[in-house]
């Protein structure tokens, strides 16, 4: 097949009907667009399928943009063609995006694979070691994804918190309560992206998510799509047991290396902890598994402090966003809600960037940890509530973490972790979940101690004096909102570089500054504050037989991005069992489609 990028239609050539949420493909002025590029009769093309398509709002016309992958009634003529554009930027030979097991599991294992945690990592690692018929176990802490939507909303209604089972833990991860974005900046010459979105197809996700530029699935339909991927998992004779916290990982020393032997595990529904003998164990853990955290580094688990962001979230009237992005074609149901993506570097050297940016959603209580606030932002499939909103966040560095002893053991209950005898000049690994929580205490103090949220209008932000009541725009987050001032929610250097930043924003998206947008504190995962070292193997750098993975140990960032670190992980434990390589990540060959 050829794969044809850059084709262009005005945006009234496509047709969509709202009444039953269906875009018809302009399949007719694709095939005139083909054979125009190639120089042939448009007699001569057999199929045009829809790879990517996308809106290009730069000029007066809004353009729609696609990218096809074409076949030919003679299919032998297809490589002549290709060698006719080989210098063609926009025609190339569609690559094979099939994804191949490794291999199949032996007939006798005496331990079978262990994967922690059920977010998309886990979900992916586990799917994919089952459909190599590995039979993985896999331990949840939270529970399962519609009882943990109960716990959640009870949070959200009533200001009861299940540590357990929030936003942040439980079946599906944190990413089921957000906009499910299922796109990425990561680089995927293996095209595992691809098999992440054809699988969350397969068990209930629209089938546009497979082509639209930016695709999303949203909080319910993620919800169906979790339980059917689950269901699989244990029809092809995977375990997966919820209300499950790993509290010990068993380390032996084997010759000159230190091996993973057995997990202690705690089983909240008997209240009684077992150990589970593994060898091959995958931490999918999410960016939230403090307690874990703090354990591996007990056991002597290579890891690292890393930088992340810290910030608020901001919301606007979407139909401000809409108009600012789209012009006169806002409210276009084909183009639905507009997103957003900016970046400001303030004078002090501090970069002030938009983070997981959720069009015409609702801004939520994520906190997993009792008396700390912390805020994210989640959208359905139809994006249709009244606001937009984001993170706007400022990157701060290890350098800016407590390394006092004094921290440590407020935000340890009493334990330091050896930060006393933390070198001069590096960073305990640890420090970063200490400023976190100090961060989540505050935004809880300011919030009234009831699990409000601080709050504050951009104008009295920027202006620098206290906001006493709503404006024009309704804040989204439940419980609700204390107002006041968030000078002291976020380090001095971050409000300085935000305050910067919200006019520069301004002039890229007009009234973005607008006097009553709203800011909401505080937003504090942006990504996990610890990396988790592994090696080429996947296995970490000091303990063989575990498998650091996902957005936990800063090998991914989003939905698409750890189903993706899951499938590399999963293939890394069956060709460790089997006693072959790990596949290349290098560019896969061209060839048919999948």
């Amino acid at each position: 097949m050829i794969r044809i990028a850059e084709l262009k239609l005005p945006l009234s050539a496509l047709e969509y009907h709202p009444e039953n949420h269906t875009e018809y493909l302009p399949e007719a002025q694709l095939r005139r667009l083909v054979a125009q590029r190639l120089g042939i009769t448009a007699d001569a093309i057999d199929l045009v399928h829809v790879h990517k398509r996308s809106f290009d709002a730069r000029k007066a016309e809004l353009l729609a943009v696609y990218i096809v992958d074409v076949s030919l009634v003679d299919a032998s003529a297809e490589a002549a063609l290709l060698a006719q554009f080989a210098d063609h930027s926009h025609v190339n030979p569609t690559p094979d995006m099939s994804w191949t097991p490794v291999g199949n599991a032996p007939s006798h294992m005496e331990h079978r694979p262990v994967v922690v945690g059920f977010g998309p990592c886990g979900i992916f690692a586990a799917l994919i070691l089952a459909q190599m018929g590995f039979k993985p176990i896999v331990l949840e802490r939270g529970k399962q994804v519609r009882e943990r939507t109960k716990d959640t909303w009870r949070l959200w209604r009533k200001r009861e918190l299940s540590p357990e089972s929030n936003v942040q833990f439980g079946e599906g991860g944190a990413g089921t309560f957000s906009d499910g974005k299922l796109y990425s900046q990561i680089k995927d010459p293996r095209y595992l992206g691809r098999k992440v979105m054809q699988e969350f197809v397969t068990y209930g996700a629209p089938p546009e998510i497979m082509y639209v530029a930016h695709p999303h699935i949203g909080t319910f339909k993620l919800v169906k799509v979790v339980e059917g991927i689950r269901e699989e998992i244990i029809r092809l004779g995977g375990e997966i047991r919820f209300e499950q916290r790993v509290t010990n990982v068993h380390v032996a020393d084997q010759g000159d290396e230190r091996r993973v032997t057995a997990l202690d595990v705690l089983d909240h529904q008997t209240a009684q902890t077992y150990t589970l003998p593994a060898e091959h164990v995958v931490m999918a853990l999410g960016h939230s598994a403090r307690d874990t955290f703090a354990m591996f580094y007990e056991r002597g688990v290579y890891m690292e402090a890393k930088p992340f962001s810290v910030g608020f979230r901001i919301e606007h009237p979407q139909s401000v966003i809409d108009k600012a992005r789209w012009g006169k074609y806002a409210g276009h149901p084909l183009l639905g809600a507009a997103d957003y993506k900016l970046v400001h570097h303030a004078q002090n050297g501090r970069a002030v960037y938009s983070f997981c940016m959720c069009p015409g959603g609702t801004v939520v209580a994520a906190t997993s940890e009792p008396e700390r606030v912390v805020t994210n932002g989640m959208s359905q499939y139809s994006r249709a509530e009244r606001n937009a909103n984001a993170g706007m966040v400022c990157a701060i560095e290890p350098s800016d973490y407590p390394q006092d002893a004094k921290s440590f053991a407020w935000a340890f209950d009493g334990q330091t972790y050896g930060v006393e005898n933390q070198a001069p000049g590096s960073y305990h690994p640890l420090s970063g979940v200490v400023f976190q929580r100090q961060l989540e205490s505050q935004a809880y103090l300011l919030g009234g101690r009831n699990y409000n949220a601080p709050g504050q209008l951009v104008g009295d932000f920027v202006a620098g004096q206290d906001s006493a009541d709503v404006g024009s725009v309704p804040p989204s987050y439940k419980p609700g909102i204390t107002w006041g001032s968030l000078h002291h929610a976020l380090p001095a250097f971050a409000i300085e570089a935000m305050r910067e930043a919200l006019p520069a924003f301004g002039k890229k998206i007009r009234g973005y500054d607008m006097t009553d947008a709203v800011l909401t504190g505080v937003e504090t995962r942006t990504s996990s504050p610890v990396k988790i070292a592994r090696g080429a193997d996947f296995q970490s750098v000091n303990t063989r037989g575990l498998y650091p993975a996902g957005e936990g140990a800063s090998y991914a960032g989003g939905i698409l991005s750890a189903g993706v670190d899951g499938i590399k992980v999963g293939e890394a434990v069956a060709c460790a069992i089997l006693g072959v390589d790990v596949p290349s990540s290098g560019v896969r060959n061209s060839g048919g489609m999948a």
